[in-house]
């Protein structure tokens, strides 16, 4: 019997075989040193360069049920946290075999579910003590004596001064063309106690004024001191030029050149660089070596920051924040730009030239601007027969006329600028441009909101609702300019600026001359954004590297080696069974221990892709003896938290920043991988469970009339 019951066993868990294969093609995306993956459109030929697990599963064909669930599994992950979707999908794989070893060993599947989720539950509970308040992250990371070179960038440093000036509207841009010269701050400077080691960037480039005023040439050791700014330095500077005509990125260069338009840099203001990273540090930290798009971040930190302490509003808020993707462009133009950064076709370009510098009245548009639009929820007339529901434009009269009146609407209340969340009719947009009237689509709520808070416009779902107090003044709009002061033009769009005086939003223009980079360049900013903002909203992080996973296995083995007891009452109630509390409690070191196979395999994977270890045998002994040395301790989190601020936790001889002498400590997410944690083990379990129902196999009857019937549900 037992035999016929391990191969029903064998034979109808097909469930977990198809997520185990699934989850397979995602190790290589696991931990921060990622190994991108290319996917290939067989119809177009076209491929796209993809970096996260989402991705990864919108472009695999799932057509089994186990697919679909792993699909709706990942993607819900992504909507809730946009983070944690390739440790959910490797988990899912790796408990997903450690459940098919455990059906070959004939342990009951009731017994598996029970042990896993308590063992889960419990390591969820003990790994708490980990977490660390993001004030306490902050007060450490900014009382640092070393700055982690991998992460200075004049994004937070000297675009710092000018970024936190509201009325000079700077664009945080690197150029590519122009060497860089560092330049250390001197130790008589008054942010000796904290950032004595901190270096500024300067780029001496021609056209930007002051800036290269302040800069000595290469080789002159004399002292030079920035006009307003309290910080004397000394121009010790080493030009470094990097260049690939492959994926070249900022993050394979320490430092990375940056310049602004002809409105400068440097403002009046003190350049504590402390009081420039704030919770740029935290960004950083929880950025996972993802340092392209940290710099960003760290400007759009620091401007929020600013604002807050004027405005008593929050210090970071993600609706205030977009993206403009440029394609054509190097990557190291990608820079932060307050207003709203869109594309635009040649046509509104040539609008946007005859606007420029002259304020806007502004309408926004809560829907669609075409002739069809209807609000959710609208009721048609009752005792009306439709004849024709959407009748082309340019053969009817009725189509003609609600272009005509929907433009005299629009001039009569002198509109210039209209926002519309939706789409828009293209032969009224071919209407307005005629007249000298801007309409710009597919603008997201919270860009209509930011707009309509500075410039007192009220947004309507029809234009018939218009009235004067609906209509917003103060708008500018302008064609956006790189770097070194060219407008730009990519062909099909052209990006423009439009800008109000102390709007909130800000926009992240990123860019790349590989059109199959984009999409990736985009999800990592999107990734870096919203774990600082799930922290923020958390309060507190898990100390990362390692560290909470090594501490469930840790906990794990302290469980799996307690002596087995006897099934007691409450058990006993639980599973209505006693066979069913018995079997829990018989095979729970078993089960246990295929739970913690998967932090292991995690753990592993991680070290082998950060070349941390030369296999995944290796990386294997090196958790098993740290797991041994906190075995001996007798506190596993004291001796993991002493390991953390040592930083010799699973840290190999190679990796990001081992050419520093003080690595980079990190930080994750709690409810993010918490979450992630569960996902993957209902998932499986799910799975488990599902498959356990369909019974197949010539011992049908068998089976049915043994002990093991009762761990059959009918439907």
């Amino acid at each position: 019997l037992p035999m016929a019951f391990r191969d029903v066993n064998a034979r109808r868990h097909i469930g977990l075989q198809q997520l185990s294969s699934l989850a397979l093609a995602g190790r290589t995306l696991l931990g921060p040193m990622k190994s991108c993956k290319f996917i290939v459109d067989e119809s177009t030929n076209q491929s796209t360069l993809i970096g996260s697990a989402v991705r990864l599963i919108e472009s695999l064909d799932l057509t089994s049920a186990a697919g679909q669930l792993l699909n709706e599994t990942i993607q819900a992950q992504n909507k809730e946290f946009k983070t944690g979707m390739s440790t959910l999908l490797f988990l899912i794989g790796a408990w997903s075999n450690a459940i098919l070893e455990c059906l070959q060993q004939n342990v009951p599947v009731l017994a598996i579910v029970a042990v896993m989720s308590e063992g889960l539950n419990s390591c969820c509970e003990r790994v708490q003590c980990l977490q660390i308040s993001i004030h306490d992250v902050n007060k450490e990371l900014c009382s640092s004596s070393v700055r982690p070179n991998a992460f200075k960038s004049k994004t937070c440093q000297i675009g710092c001064d000018s970024l936190l000036n509201p009325q000079i509207f700077p664009y945080f841009q690197k150029d590519i063309s122009a060497p860089e010269e560092v330049i250390p701050v001197s130790s008589c400077s008054r942010q000796e106690d904290d950032c004595n080691s901190n270096k500024r960037l300067v780029s001496p480039l021609a056209g930007c004024g002051s800036i290269a005023s302040f800069v000595k040439p290469a080789g002159d050791r004399s002292t030079s001191v920035i006009s307003g700014s309290g910080v004397t330095t000394s121009s010790c500077n080493k030009q470094k030029l990097t260049h690939s005509r492959y994926f070249s990125t900022l993050g394979k260069s320490h430092f990375s050149s940056q310049q602004g338009n002809s409105q400068g840099y440097l403002s009046g203001q003190s350049g504590d660089p402390c009081e420039c990273y704030g919770l740029g540090h935290l960004a950083m930290a929880l950025s996972h070596g993802n340092q392209t798009s940290v710099k960003l971040l760290q400007s759009i930190v620091a401007y929020q920051q600013e604002r807050a302490e004027c405005s008593g509003s929050s210090q970071f808020n993600i609706a205030e924040i977009v993206t403009c993707c440029l394609l054509g462009l190097p990557e190291s133009y990608s820079c932060v730009s307050p207003g709203f950064v869109t594309l635009v076709s040649p046509e509104q370009a040539t609008v946007i030239k005859h606007f420029e510098d002259k304020p806007l009245r502004i309408l926004l548009m809560d829907g669609d601007l075409t002739e069809q639009y209807r609000h959710l929820g609208f009721n048609r007339p009752c005792n009306v027969k439709t004849i024709l529901e959407h009748p082309s434009l340019w053969e009817g009269r009725a189509g003609d006329l609600w272009l005509s009146s929907m433009l005299d609407i629009l001039i009569n209340f002198e509109v210039n600028l209209v926002l519309v969340k939706g789409n828009v009719c293209g032969n009224l947009m071919e209407r307005c441009i005629a007249n000298s009237i801007l309409v710009i689509g597919s603008v997201t709520r919270d860009v209509l909101r930011a707009f309509g808070e500075v410039t007192g416009a009220q947004p309507v779902t029809y234009l018939t609702q218009l009235n004067a107090s609906c209509v917003g003044s103060g708008a500018q709009v302008e064609l956006w300019k790189a770097c070194d002061g060219r407008a730009m033009d990519l062909g099909e769009l052209v990006p423009a600026r439009i800008k109000v005086q102390g709007i909130p939003l800000v926009t992240a223009v990123l860019t790349t001359t590989v059109a199959s980079k984009m999409q990736l360049i985009e999800d990592q900013f999107w990734t870096s954004v919203y774990r600082l903002h799930h922290a923020l909203n958390d309060k507190n992080v898990f100390l990362g590297g390692g560290a909470v996973e090594l501490l469930c296995l840790s906990h794990i083995q302290m469980l799996a080696e307690q002596p087995l007891q006897p099934a007691n009452k409450n058990a006993v109630k639980e599973f209505h069974n006693p066979w069913r509390a018995a079997s829990a409690t018989e095979y729970k070191s078993v089960v246990l221990q295929a739970l913690a196979s998967g932090w292991k395999q995690y753990l592993s994977v991680v070290m082998c892709n950060a070349a941390k270890a030369a296999s995944e045998l290796e990386a294997c002994t090196s958790v098993d003896h740290h797991l041994k040395k906190a075995a001996d301790c007798g506190s596993p989190s004291a001796y993991i938290l002493k390991e953390f601020r040592r930083g010799d936790l699973l840290r190999g001889g190679s990796g990001p920043f081992t050419d520093h002498r003080e690595g980079l400590k990190v930080y994750d997410n709690v409810t993010a991988k918490i979450e992630a944690w569960r996902r993957a083990l209902d998932l499986v379990l799910l799975v488990l469970q599902t498959d356990a129902e369909i019974i197949t196999g010539p011992k049908r009857n068998q089976l049915l009339n043994s002990h093991l019937s009762s761990e059959f549900m009918f439907l």
